[in-house]
């Protein structure tokens, strides 16, 4: 007999955006004739950047010739690559990262997602509320979770830090000594941020409990106020306790090209049960050259080219973009009286529903009458209950329109 994992019946029936898209497409079956306005899904809009198209153009180039076919590449990603990320993303900042403590995968997502494997079971695991579905689902499926209460939403071995108006969206360490923290600055789905100030606690928390935090930077690229951090390495001390996860998705437009990487510092130490000291960095080597056979050079070479003076110049335009649709939003949902946050360093905008509304009930408004795709704020956890997340990646012309519908709504 074959035997399942179990710990996949822990798991809520359907993922959140999956619902979504069920929902869109029966939607849309029953009415033809409506033009919905798709703002719930993070995905961009705005065309690669010239760079990295003549870059990928180069590259399959050479694939066609002899002398430079490229076959399997390095699992941790290529030289050049790697070079790339440690020069532009952290030496100029003043932050030092080492090419073989840079990994290059196929996604954030994945990322974010596999790292479980180099953690035990028994970690105590802390994250946000709400929270990108990933961290929690993946480890409900490892089995770290425990068993879900389906009257407060939550899962028994996991703590919720509460990520609310009522707090300013800046969660409280956690209560109890946990192991694992996930964190993601500028937040998705609350579009918030911490300062390097803030952020410097939960680095000395780490340090205190030996805890590891898992920090999803994402969308450092998106901020515009000074002293937020783009990286947790401009904190001193965080090399000792986390792992930071980046992308090029939102970023260069990589969301169909797909292109990411996490930093684990050699110096990032766990522990086993008879108290070895382990590398992280060394374990997830390991899982990477068993588990994955490295991003392909062709996107590499496009993801090198953001790099560029050029590639530079044209993905900050494409960003600059966005944020100018993230104003448009807040504008908009300040002539309609709604409440809203976020949207100022990140692509995301936070807004509250009008009372008396659950968010998947301002879904169903939304979308039947004002034709309008947005993501309840309850399919991120249950504190995000009463909330609803718009995003700016949508063309200007489209979010233009669906803000001036909004206004028009009867709330």
């Amino acid at each position: 007999m074959s035997y399942i994992n179990e710990n996949f019946m822990e798991l809520q029936d359907s993922y959140l955006f999956s619902t979504i898209a069920k929902k869109v497409a029966k939607y849309t079956q029953e009415h033809p004739d409506k033009k919905v306005i798709k703002l719930g899904i993070g995905d961009v809009t705005r065309p690669l950047a010239t760079a990295c198209i003549e870059a990928m153009h180069k590259a399959v180039d050479e694939m066609s010739t002899q002398n430079n076919f490229k076959g399997y590449g390095p699992e941790q990603g290529y030289e050049f690559l790697r070079k790339a990320i440690a020069k532009n993303d952290y030496e100029s900042r003043g932050i030092t990262i080492e090419e073989d403590e840079i990994f290059v995968s196929d996604g954030a997502k994945c990322d974010t997602g596999n790292i479980v494997d180099i953690f035990a079971k028994e970690n105590k695991v802390a994250i946000t509320d709400p929270v990108y579905p990933v961290y929690l689902d993946t480890n409900v499926m490892s089995g770290r979770s425990g068993k879900y209460n389906k009257q407060t939403e939550t899962y028994e071995n996991i703590e919720y830090l509460p990520v609310m108006a009522e707090n300013d969206f800046k969660p409280e360490l956690p209560k109890q000594k946990v192991d694992m923290i996930y964190l993601c600055f500028p937040n998705n789905p609350t579009g918030t941020v911490l300062t390097k100030e803030e952020l410097k606690k939960w680095i000395d928390y780490a340090k205190q409990n030996n805890s590891i935090i898992l920090y999803d930077s994402a969308y450092e690229a998106f901020i515009t106020e000074p002293n937020i951090p783009h990286s947790i390495y401009e904190i001193e001390g965080a090399k000792d306790v986390a792992i930071e996860f980046r992308s090029y998705s939102k970023t260069a437009g990589f969301t169909g090209i797909r292109c990411a990487y996490v930093v684990i510092p050699k110096q990032l130490k766990g522990y086993t049960k008879q108290g070895e000291e382990v590398s992280y960095n060394k374990l997830w080597n390991r899982r990477t050259c068993t588990k994955f056979n490295g991003a392909s050079y062709i996107v590499q070479k496009a993801a090198e080219a953001i790099y560029t003076k050029e590639g530079q110049k044209q993905i900050k335009e494409n960003i600059q973009y966005y944020m100018e649709n993230a104003k448009i939003i807040r504008e908009g949902l300040e002539k309609a009286g709604i409440k809203y946050y976020g949207g100022v360093n990140a692509p995301y905008v936070w807004l509250k529903v009008p009372q008396g509304m659950t968010s998947w009930e301002f879904f169903d408004k939304l979308l039947e009458e004002a034709n309008i795709v947005g993501t309840p704020g309850s399919g991120f956890g249950p504190h995000g209950e009463g909330y609803f997340r718009l995003t700016a990646f949508g063309t200007k012309e489209s979010t233009q329109e669906a803000m001036e519908r909004i206004k028009k709504l009867k709330i």
